[in-house]
């Protein structure tokens, strides 16, 4: 791989790291100390939360817009910026509107860096590269949610403003690491209305219904070994290690299956094994098959992420206003899957208090997805690059 292909991906790796790692996974371990401290309640230390992938939502959709009025390496450098400021602020509870202000903006930098960064620098990376690169971007997700098991605790040893600082002071660390690395925007064409055809409409619905499915696991896992199983906050905090572990692997195994087998059948072994890991709370409640399950849906979590734009990398040209266009709906479709599912999932539960009914609509929502990715196949052919 290129030198400025190499460099470009480290700075995508650092970026999903500050604007998805951090800015969003790092406030689940401190929701508890937020409200132990007596900073909000546990409903408002919620609304905090949800403030989050609202701003990611309007990130996605706005992302589009800036790039037209903005260059990428700024778009960029700013996000990275404002996804830092947004947990220093957070370091003092001035006011409920004060942290719903700064988490907001935090997802808007997050949903900016998730659909500006990948496909700008997957245009430089050579063709049987790009499954790797992918992988390596997204790893910082993966990171992200690893540190919210690992370095939260520690942090909050020294206070929860200290823990808050923490996390900013990394970000700031890693945007000003990678502040000269990212690639210039490639020449853009005369702006044109962009039709996204079936085969690539497949993709982004693929996407979408796997969003739904890994929300049993990302939410409500760890509430069920703890409370559901009555084995305790340990064993809870186990399965979130299991699932931060798995996701900090996952992106990397993915990209590098996608660079020998191609993009479209590492996608299908991804939802086969995600609703697989779904499920396994449905069959048996053994912690090491529950311990495998939460590492294998933390693994592919993140890591249908690169498959997700390497698909549509290979029905679009990447760099492209199609090509972007495709991958910002997709960004979407993830973002609004996943905030429809984790409310009506919370509904649900509160309704019924069952988990198992939770994992059930995971499976079905994942059966769905390889529905759908077995009848478009054959629409959606040649899926091996080529180099």
């Amino acid at each position: 791989m290129p030198a400025v292909a190499r460099r470009a991906t480290f700075a995508g790796l650092a970026g999903s790291l500050v604007g998805i790692g951090l800015a969003r996974f790092a406030y689940t371990p401190l929701i508890p100390a937020v409200v132990a401290s007596g900073w909000f309640s546990p409903a408002e230390a919620a609304f905090i939360g949800a403030a989050n992938l609202a701003g990611y939502l309007a990130g996605a959709l706005a992302a589009r817009g800036a790039v037209r009025r903005l260059s990428l390496g700024a778009i960029l450098r700013w996000s990275m910026l404002a996804a830092t400021m947004s947990l220093v602020c957070c370091a003092a509870p001035v006011s409920l509107s004060w942290f719903l202000a700064w988490r907001f903006v935090g997802g808007v930098a997050g949903g900016f860096i998730m659909v500006l960064a990948a496909p700008a620098i997957l245009a430089i990376v050579p063709t049987g590269h790009r499954g790797r690169a992918g992988g390596l971007i997204f790893t910082g997700i993966g990171i992200g949610i690893a540190a919210s098991g690992l370095l939260v605790p520690a942090l909050l040893g020294l206070g929860l403003p200290a823990a808050w600082l923490g996390l900013g002071g990394i970000a700031a660390i890693l945007s000003l690491a990678s502040w000269r690395e990212w690639p210039a925007a490639p020449p853009q064409a005369p702006a044109a209305r962009v039709r996204i055809g079936g085969p690539v409409l497949a993709i982004i619905a693929i996407y979408g219904f796997d969003a739904v499915g890994v929300v049993p696991h990302m939410i409500f896992l760890v509430d069920y070994v703890a409370r559901g199983l009555h084995r305790g906050l340990a064993a809870g905090a186990v399965c979130w290690i299991a699932f931060g572990a798995g996701a900090i692997m996952g992106p990397g195994i993915a990209g590098f299956a996608a660079d020998r087998i191609g993009f479209r059948p590492t996608l299908r072994w991804v939802l086969v094994a995600n609703c697989c890991a779904v499920a396994v709370p449905l069959i048996t409640v053994n912690p090491a098959a529950l311990w495998a399950s939460a590492a294998v849906a933390g693994a592919f979590t993140p890591g249908i992420v690169p498959l997700a734009l390497g698909c549509i990398h290979v029905l679009l040209p990447p760099g492209g206003e199609a090509a972007r266009s495709a991958w910002r709906a997709a960004t979407i479709a993830w973002a609004i899957g996943q905030a429809a599912a984790a409310q009506a999932f919370s509904y649900i539960f509160a309704s019924t208090g069952a988990y198992s009914v939770l994992f059930m609509l995971g499976t079905a929502a994942l059966i769905a997805a390889l529905i759908l990715d077995l009848a478009s196949a054959p629409r959606l052919r040649p899926w091996r690059h080529t180099v």
